[in-house]
């Protein structure tokens, strides 16, 4: 028997609106059909691509952009420090999925109810994951649009009569997912993610291969330049600034993974003798070593080869250049949308969740088809809308990964960690994780106001569904 498959729901009896008169057995039902626990018969390769379909994604084709306001120095540190940081808080979240005997945290806020009590919990983590989790899909709607926009333009080659707008790229991208939406639940996408996962490592090998063969050769001509590295300063300092706290969100942004790592472990297999965490363990590594090598060559790669040149660059998406060959870059454009498909819905299942257990639990709508139809088909219609208005690529991926990213990666799991398991002061655990807190919070506040300042500036030149 798989180990608290309902004990978390004792945990959240009053606020996620259990009745009282519920029976165990409807409970069971209810988790039974939910997305995120309707089904733990998960492997750990499944916890492997699902990681990185969730991780390796928009973010890593903005990182070049981001190196020219980070500089080599900087940015190879900060680099660095967010992989190995990430990797130690995925690493708290995995072992505090059943640190509690008989219970299971299969979600986010589940954890967080545990840490910080049952209502503060939900306040303080539900509002920050459901930020990240729509967010991210926000921004792969303008990514999926971006991308099919860049194949239109490159098949062309400039004799297309007809220059279509971004918004309906994104409305074309986004109508795929009415359908892809209803697939009830992690496990049914595995698929699509394990696709997901292949066409994340390709496009970012393709990403970083073209600039590698080609060098500092400008992208559509065969003009060979040399790439200044120094940081591109503009007329105005507090500009400057808003643009390197921008990039230090858009690497923020990079490492998602976290927000739905406790959903992903749900879904696998788990007794007291083999306990889920070894299998999500292993997933893990195998994922953040397939990050490691899909961001840093991309990164360090196109820097060199571009360093402000980067500049050129459509929206901060590397793979906007019109580099050679351009077959090579329409392919691997479509590979991002298969990524980006797959990795929209890993970011909903959880939403979707959130939101079917309120409808059924609070508003007692009886658990069906036509109310995962409904529901569903409103949140990818909320997105779709969202993504046209503002489809600004690398101002979102700054602002969210500075106001949303940055909390629920960088510092709550050490936060919760810290109530949780109690280290004691000033031990190597108590003081790693009061580093990783202190990190955390600046990395918020500086990415968040980079981030808005770029979303201003760039809607100040946009023209709304134009």
């Amino acid at each position: 028997m798989e180990s608290g498959n309902s004990g978390s729901l004792d945990v959240e009896n009053v606020d996620n609106g259990y009745a009282p008169d519920s029976t165990a057995a409807e409970q069971k039902a209810l988790e039974d059909w939910l997305p995120v626990t309707g089904n733990r018969k998960a492997k750990w390769w499944y916890a492997a691509f699902h990681n990185v379909t969730a991780m390796v994604g928009a973010g890593v084709l903005g990182l070049p952009t981001a190196m020219q306001w980070l500089t080599w120095g900087p940015g190879v540190v900060v680099l660095i420090i967010s992989w190995a940081i990430t990797l130690y808080t995925l690493w708290q979240m995995v072992e505090m999925h059943e640190m509690v005997p008989g219970k299971r945290f299969d979600r986010y806020h589940e954890l967080g109810q545990e840490a910080f009590g049952e209502k503060l919990g939900l306040w303080i983590v539900v509002p920050q994951q459901l930020v990240v989790q729509v967010g991210v899909d926000i921004v792969y709607m303008v990514t999926g649009g971006r991308s099919l926009q860049t194949i239109y333009r490159l098949l062309c080659k400039g004799s297309c009569s007809l220059e279509v707008h971004i918004s309906l790229w994104i409305f074309i991208f986004g109508s795929v997912h009415f359908f892809l939406s209803q697939l009830p639940n992690f496990n049914s996408v595995s698929g699509l993610s394990l696709a997901a996962a292949i066409m994340s490592l390709s496009y970012s090998t393709i990403a970083w291969a073209i600039p590698a063969h080609y060098g500092h050769r400008l992208p559509g001509t065969d003009s060979v330049v040399s790439a200044d590295y120094h940081l591109p300063y503009g007329h105005k300092i507090g500009g400057d600034v808003m643009n390197i706290f921008n990039a230090l969100g858009t690497v923020a942004f990079a490492y998602a993974g976290h927000n739905v790592v406790l959903e992903i472990q749900a879904t696998i297999p788990s007794t007291p003798e083999r306990p889920s965490k070894s299998p999500m363990w292993r997933g893990v590594l195998l994922a953040y070593m397939v990050v490691a090598a899909c961001y840093f060559p991309v990164s360090l790669v196109g820097y060199w080869a571009y360093g402000n040149n980067t500049t050129l660059l459509a929206d901060g998406n590397i793979l906007t250049f019109e580099a050679f060959p351009v077959w090579l870059v329409v392919v691997a454009n479509f590979m991002v949308i298969v990524h980006v498909m797959g990795s929209y819905q890993i970011y909903a299942m959880p939403v979707f969740d959130t939101l079917e257990t309120l409808l059924v639990k609070r508003l007692h709508f009886p658990p069906s088809f036509t109310l995962r139809l409904v529901t569903r088909s409103l949140y990818v219609i909320f997105t779709m809308f969202v993504g046209i208005t503002f489809p600004f690529f690398s101002a979102l991926l700054g602002f969210f990964g500075g106001f949303a990213f940055a909390p629920t990666t960088y510092f709550l799991p050490c936060i919760m960690w810290l109530c949780i398991v109690k280290p004691k002061p000033f031990s190597l655990s108590w003081i790693t994780n009061w580093v990783c807190i202190i990190l955390g919070v600046l990395l918020m506040f500086a990415a968040t106001i980079g981030g808005m300042a770029n979303i201003i500036v760039s809607a100040s030149t946009y023209k709304f569904y134009e």
